[in-house]
Protein backbone atom coordinates (compact mmCIF):
# COMPACT_ATOMS: atom_id res chain seq x y z
CA UNK A 1 0.00 0.00 0.00
CA UNK A 2 1.17 3.51 -0.82
CA UNK A 3 0.81 6.08 2.04
CA UNK A 4 0.96 10.02 0.84
CA UNK A 5 3.72 11.73 3.11
CA UNK A 6 3.15 13.80 4.96
CA UNK A 7 4.49 17.54 4.99
CA UNK A 8 6.12 17.11 8.01
CA UNK A 9 9.16 14.91 8.45
CA UNK A 10 9.81 15.39 11.80
CA UNK A 11 10.56 10.96 11.87
CA UNK A 12 12.35 11.10 8.71
CA UNK A 13 15.27 8.54 8.66
CA UNK A 14 13.87 7.40 12.56
CA UNK A 15 13.12 3.77 13.30
CA UNK A 16 10.11 2.80 15.39
CA UNK A 17 8.81 -0.55 16.42
CA UNK A 18 5.17 -0.74 17.13
CA UNK A 19 3.35 -3.72 18.79
CA UNK A 20 0.00 -4.22 18.30
CA UNK A 21 0.28 -2.89 14.83
CA UNK A 22 -2.69 -5.25 13.38
CA UNK A 23 -5.33 -3.37 15.37
CA UNK A 24 -6.81 -0.51 14.24
CA UNK A 25 -5.04 1.81 16.85
CA UNK A 26 -1.85 0.15 15.80
CA UNK A 27 -2.15 0.00 12.06
CA UNK A 28 -3.20 3.70 12.41
CA UNK A 29 -0.11 4.76 14.26
CA UNK A 30 2.27 2.97 11.74
CA UNK A 31 0.73 4.93 9.27
CA UNK A 32 1.16 8.19 10.95
CA UNK A 33 5.14 6.90 11.21
CA UNK A 34 5.26 5.97 7.59
CA UNK A 35 3.69 9.03 6.58
CA UNK A 36 6.49 10.88 8.24
CA UNK A 37 9.13 9.07 6.90
CA UNK A 38 9.93 6.78 9.74
CA UNK A 39 10.58 3.03 9.16
CA UNK A 40 8.89 0.57 11.13
CA UNK A 41 9.21 -2.88 12.57
CA UNK A 42 5.41 -3.85 12.81
CA UNK A 43 4.29 -6.81 15.22
CA UNK A 44 1.41 -8.40 16.18
CA UNK A 45 0.47 -11.97 16.41
CA UNK A 46 0.39 -15.19 13.76
CA UNK A 47 -3.09 -15.09 13.50
CA UNK A 48 -3.20 -11.24 12.71
CA UNK A 49 -0.45 -11.74 10.24
CA UNK A 50 -2.83 -11.14 7.39
CA UNK A 51 -3.46 -7.38 8.42
CA UNK A 52 0.29 -6.53 7.92
CA UNK A 53 -0.05 -7.05 4.38
CA UNK A 54 -1.80 -3.27 4.32
CA UNK A 55 1.97 -2.29 4.08
CA UNK A 56 2.94 -5.03 1.63
CA UNK A 57 3.82 -2.58 -1.25
CA UNK A 58 5.96 0.09 1.43
CA UNK A 59 9.72 -0.37 2.23
CA UNK A 60 9.83 1.10 5.28
CA UNK A 61 7.79 -1.43 6.89
CA UNK A 62 9.44 -4.35 8.15
CA UNK A 63 6.09 -6.99 9.32
CA UNK A 64 7.25 -9.18 11.67
CA UNK A 65 4.48 -11.61 12.83
CA UNK A 66 4.74 -13.45 16.33
CA UNK A 67 4.35 -14.21 19.77
CA UNK A 68 4.80 -10.76 22.48
CA UNK A 69 5.51 -13.43 25.12
CA UNK A 70 8.04 -14.98 23.85
CA UNK A 71 11.44 -13.51 24.82
CA UNK A 72 13.13 -14.62 21.90
CA UNK A 73 10.26 -13.06 19.37
CA UNK A 74 11.25 -10.25 20.99
CA UNK A 75 14.93 -9.88 20.64
CA UNK A 76 14.74 -10.68 17.25
CA UNK A 77 12.15 -7.68 16.63
CA UNK A 78 15.27 -5.14 18.52
CA UNK A 79 17.78 -7.46 15.96
CA UNK A 80 15.34 -6.97 12.80
CA UNK A 81 14.84 -3.22 13.30
CA UNK A 82 18.61 -2.77 13.89
CA UNK A 83 19.34 -4.45 10.97
CA UNK A 84 17.04 -2.97 8.66
CA UNK A 85 16.85 0.63 9.82
CA UNK A 86 20.17 0.84 11.73
CA UNK A 87 18.81 1.27 15.13
CA UNK A 88 15.62 2.23 17.32
CA UNK A 89 14.70 5.33 17.84
CA UNK A 90 11.04 5.12 19.04
CA UNK A 91 9.14 2.62 20.71
CA UNK A 92 4.91 1.99 20.77
CA UNK A 93 3.35 -0.94 22.82
CA UNK A 94 -0.20 -1.29 21.47
CA UNK A 95 -0.02 -5.14 22.05
CA UNK A 96 -3.29 -5.99 23.90
CA UNK A 97 -5.11 -8.84 25.21
CA UNK A 98 -8.78 -8.06 25.95
CA UNK A 99 -10.17 -11.61 27.93
CA UNK A 100 -11.31 -11.10 31.22
CA UNK A 101 -13.24 -13.93 32.95
CA UNK A 102 -13.71 -11.47 35.73
CA UNK A 103 -13.13 -11.91 39.88
CA UNK A 104 -13.49 -16.00 39.05
CA UNK A 105 -10.80 -15.64 36.75
CA UNK A 106 -8.08 -18.58 37.08
CA UNK A 107 -4.11 -18.33 37.93
CA UNK A 108 -3.72 -19.32 34.04
CA UNK A 109 -5.87 -16.50 33.22
CA UNK A 110 -4.14 -13.89 35.09
CA UNK A 111 -0.17 -15.11 34.37
CA UNK A 112 -1.65 -15.13 30.70
CA UNK A 113 -3.09 -11.80 30.47
CA UNK A 114 -0.50 -10.02 32.32
CA UNK A 115 2.46 -11.85 30.19
CA UNK A 116 0.72 -10.03 27.13
CA UNK A 117 -0.33 -6.84 28.54
CA UNK A 118 2.50 -5.89 30.49
CA UNK A 119 5.29 -8.21 31.11
CA UNK A 120 6.14 -8.29 27.34
CA UNK A 121 6.21 -4.32 27.26
CA UNK A 122 8.71 -4.32 30.21
CA UNK A 123 10.67 -6.71 28.69
CA UNK A 124 10.44 -4.49 25.29
CA UNK A 125 11.46 -1.49 27.01
CA UNK A 126 14.71 -3.14 28.25
CA UNK A 127 15.51 -4.94 25.59
CA UNK A 128 15.59 -1.46 23.01
CA UNK A 129 16.62 0.99 25.97
CA UNK A 130 20.28 0.33 25.72
CA UNK A 131 19.88 0.41 21.24
CA UNK A 132 18.14 4.06 22.44
CA UNK A 133 20.76 4.99 24.47
CA UNK A 134 23.28 4.55 21.83
CA UNK A 135 21.85 6.65 19.58
CA UNK A 136 21.61 9.75 22.26
CA UNK A 137 18.14 8.66 23.27
CA UNK A 138 14.88 8.11 22.08
CA UNK A 139 10.85 8.44 23.12
CA UNK A 140 8.71 5.35 24.35
CA UNK A 141 4.85 5.60 24.22
CA UNK A 142 2.81 2.72 25.95
CA UNK A 143 -0.51 2.61 25.04
CA UNK A 144 -2.81 2.37 28.05
CA UNK A 145 -6.33 2.95 28.56
CA UNK A 146 -9.18 4.89 30.71
CA UNK A 147 -9.66 1.10 31.78
CA UNK A 148 -6.86 1.55 34.10
CA UNK A 149 -8.09 4.94 35.91
CA UNK A 150 -12.04 3.20 36.94
CA UNK A 151 -13.58 0.26 37.59
CA UNK A 152 -15.67 -1.14 35.12
CA UNK A 153 -18.57 -3.35 35.17
CA UNK A 154 -17.89 -7.37 34.95
CA UNK A 155 -14.10 -6.81 34.00
CA UNK A 156 -11.05 -7.31 36.87
CA UNK A 157 -8.13 -8.93 34.48
CA UNK A 158 -7.88 -6.17 31.79
CA UNK A 159 -8.26 -2.87 34.05
CA UNK A 160 -5.82 -4.23 36.21
CA UNK A 161 -3.33 -4.68 33.70
CA UNK A 162 -3.93 -1.46 32.42
CA UNK A 163 -3.44 0.22 35.84
CA UNK A 164 -0.14 -1.58 35.83
CA UNK A 165 0.99 -0.17 32.81
CA UNK A 166 0.38 3.28 34.41
CA UNK A 167 2.72 2.25 36.99
CA UNK A 168 5.58 0.72 35.02
CA UNK A 169 5.02 4.12 32.45
CA UNK A 170 6.04 6.38 35.51
CA UNK A 171 9.02 3.97 37.22
CA UNK A 172 10.91 3.37 33.55
CA UNK A 173 10.43 6.99 32.91
CA UNK A 174 12.32 7.87 35.91
CA UNK A 175 15.31 5.07 35.24
CA UNK A 176 15.66 5.97 31.45
CA UNK A 177 15.47 9.55 31.26
CA UNK A 178 19.15 10.49 32.43
CA UNK A 179 19.33 8.42 28.84
CA UNK A 180 17.56 11.04 27.11
CA UNK A 181 15.02 8.66 26.54
CA UNK A 182 11.32 10.01 27.28
CA UNK A 183 8.46 7.71 28.53
CA UNK A 184 5.02 8.40 28.57
CA UNK A 185 1.86 6.70 28.21
CA UNK A 186 -1.34 7.03 26.38
CA UNK A 187 -4.86 6.53 27.37
CA UNK A 188 -7.29 5.92 25.05
CA UNK A 189 -11.20 6.39 25.72
CA UNK A 190 -13.90 3.70 23.93
CA UNK A 191 -12.23 3.74 20.59
CA UNK A 192 -13.35 2.55 17.73
CA UNK A 193 -11.90 -0.97 17.29
CA UNK A 194 -12.53 -4.39 15.42
CA UNK A 195 -13.81 -5.44 19.30
CA UNK A 196 -15.97 -2.77 19.48
CA UNK A 197 -17.67 -3.52 15.83
CA UNK A 198 -17.66 -7.59 17.24
CA UNK A 199 -19.82 -6.30 20.65
CA UNK A 200 -21.69 -3.93 19.49
CA UNK A 201 -21.95 -4.26 15.73
CA UNK A 202 -22.36 -0.87 14.12
CA UNK A 203 -20.45 2.87 14.91
CA UNK A 204 -23.56 4.02 14.79
CA UNK A 205 -24.70 1.60 17.97
CA UNK A 206 -21.50 1.77 19.41
CA UNK A 207 -21.88 6.09 19.39
CA UNK A 208 -24.72 5.87 21.23
CA UNK A 209 -23.25 3.64 23.88
CA UNK A 210 -20.04 6.07 24.11
CA UNK A 211 -22.42 8.51 24.31
CA UNK A 212 -23.73 7.76 27.56
CA UNK A 213 -19.89 9.27 29.23
CA UNK A 214 -17.60 10.59 26.51
CA UNK A 215 -18.77 14.43 26.51
CA UNK A 216 -17.86 14.06 22.03
CA UNK A 217 -20.77 11.78 22.11
CA UNK A 218 -18.89 9.34 20.19
CA UNK A 219 -16.07 6.81 19.84
CA UNK A 220 -12.81 8.17 19.07
CA UNK A 221 -11.72 7.31 15.70
CA UNK A 222 -8.42 5.38 15.71
CA UNK A 223 -6.33 7.77 13.91
CA UNK A 224 -6.98 10.70 16.99
CA UNK A 225 -5.76 7.91 19.46
CA UNK A 226 -2.41 7.84 17.01
CA UNK A 227 -2.02 11.74 16.47
CA UNK A 228 -1.48 11.70 20.33
CA UNK A 229 0.99 9.05 19.97
CA UNK A 230 2.92 10.81 16.98
CA UNK A 231 2.83 13.99 19.26
CA UNK A 232 4.33 12.38 22.00
CA UNK A 233 7.25 10.67 19.90
CA UNK A 234 7.74 13.95 18.39
CA UNK A 235 10.30 16.52 18.86
CA UNK A 236 7.55 19.08 20.27
CA UNK A 237 6.88 16.99 23.35
CA UNK A 238 10.91 16.95 24.20
CA UNK A 239 10.02 17.89 27.73
CA UNK A 240 6.93 15.45 28.57
CA UNK A 241 8.06 12.69 30.13
CA UNK A 242 6.07 10.31 33.10
CA UNK A 243 3.00 12.06 31.48
CA UNK A 244 -0.45 10.29 31.09
CA UNK A 245 -1.94 11.68 28.20
CA UNK A 246 -6.17 11.35 28.30
CA UNK A 247 -7.52 11.05 24.79
CA UNK A 248 -10.55 10.01 25.71
CA UNK A 249 -13.47 12.37 24.58
CA UNK A 250 -13.81 13.51 28.48
CA UNK A 251 -14.16 10.10 29.79
CA UNK A 252 -12.03 10.82 32.75
CA UNK A 253 -13.65 14.15 33.62
CA UNK A 254 -17.08 12.56 34.06
CA UNK A 255 -18.47 12.28 37.50
CA UNK A 256 -21.15 10.35 38.40
CA UNK A 257 -23.43 12.09 36.97
CA UNK A 258 -21.76 11.71 33.70
CA UNK A 259 -23.64 13.66 30.92
CA UNK A 260 -26.43 14.52 32.15
CA UNK A 261 -28.09 10.94 31.80
CA UNK A 262 -29.61 11.11 35.46
CA UNK A 263 -31.13 13.90 35.14
CA UNK A 264 -33.22 12.52 31.79
CA UNK A 265 -33.59 9.13 33.70
CA UNK A 266 -34.81 10.75 36.93
CA UNK A 267 -36.15 14.52 36.43
CA UNK A 268 -35.53 17.01 39.43
CA UNK A 269 -38.65 17.88 40.71
CA UNK A 270 -38.65 21.44 42.00
CA UNK A 271 -41.07 22.83 44.37
CA UNK A 272 -41.32 26.38 45.22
Amino acid sequence: MTITPSRESGFAGKSAIVTGAASLIGMSVVDSLVRSGARVVACDTEANAHHLDHWSDSDQVVPAPGDVTDEPYLESVVQCAMRQHGGVDFLVTAAASFADPGIGASWADWTSIMDVNVISVARLISLVAPHMRDRGGGAIVIVSSISGRRSQPNRVLYPTTKAALLGLSRNAAQSLASDGIRVNAVLPGWTWSRNVERRYGSRERADAFASEFQYLGRLADPKEIADAVAFLLSDRATFIVGAELNVDGGYLGAGPEANGQAYEKVPVIWSP
